[in-house]
């Protein structure tokens, strides 16, 4: 009876690493927002990393955290250090790309909770007198994270607080309030 018991937990062990296994090797999660603004108007506000944490769903979640800023206030090299609590955790994001009014990207390092590279890209398309920013995080999905997005709509997860910040990013730069 043990025997059986200890082939079918086999089994189902080795079940759930084939599924997990087959999972994407990558992962791609966007969101877009249309703001009533010129590319000019929109872009400082996601190339300089101190007017990031205005509208930043994470500076939200933990107010408290520690922000550290390095290199040039804003375009290529800036950087920021963060360490907070269990909802933004720690790590480093570091602006690798800029083309001003076109596209802005980041090296996100994740620390904690988990450790992890991921990049962060921010497209800037005129459309008339407005504005169609696109927010998109991409990387490699490591074991644990494929085994996490069989129980968790990730992209739900993650674009739910891409819309929250680029909802912010609209009302922050729409109202004038362009510091």
């Amino acid at each position: 009876m043990a025997a059986k018991i200890l082939i079918a937990l086999f089994a189902v062990i080795l079940v759930f690493v084939i599924i997990v296994a087959s999972r994407p090797a990558e992962f791609s999660y966007q969101r877009n927002i249309t703001i009533s603004a010129t590319p000019s108007l929109v872009f400082p506000h996601v190339n300089d990393l101190h007017k990031w944490q205005v509208w930043s769903p994470w500076a939200k979640k933990d107010p408290a955290a520690k922000s550290v800023f390095e290199g040039p206030t804003a375009g290529v090299g800036a950087a920021m250090s963060w360490a907070g609590n269990n909802d933004v955790g720690e790590g480093k994001m570091t602006l690798v790309e800029s083309k001003p009014d076109e596209l802005v990207q980041y090296r996100l390092d994740f620390k904690k909770p988990f450790e992890g590279t991921n990049i962060a890209d921010f497209t800037f398309k005129p459309e008339g007198g407005n504005t169609r920013v696109k927010w998109t995080m991409s990387g490699k999905n490591t074991f644990v994270f494929k085994a996490i997005s069989l129980f968790m709509d990730c992209d739900k997860m993650i674009g739910g607080e891409f819309e929250k910040g680029l909802t912010d990013l609209k009302g922050i730069v729409e109202s004038g309030n362009r510091e």
